[in-house]
């Protein structure tokens, strides 16, 4: 998968919030990597407004 850097990205914001007492944006980064999961998983992805091409 060509977007699996955001995963990384998104772990590093998660660990960085529980280290520095943010709880609430930890668990919102824990909402997003699940999303991000299962669109990968199920192949979805948008396609940019400016060029009708998919991302």
């Amino acid at each position: 998968m060509h977007h699996d850097w955001i995963f990384d990205v998104l772990e590093d914001l998660r660990s960085y919030a529980l280290q520095n007492g943010l709880p609430a944006t930890a668990a919102q980064v824990d909402d997003a990597l699940r999303v991000a999961r299962a669109e990968m998983q199920s192949g979805l992805t948008a396609e940019r407004p400016e060029t009708g091409r998919q991302n």
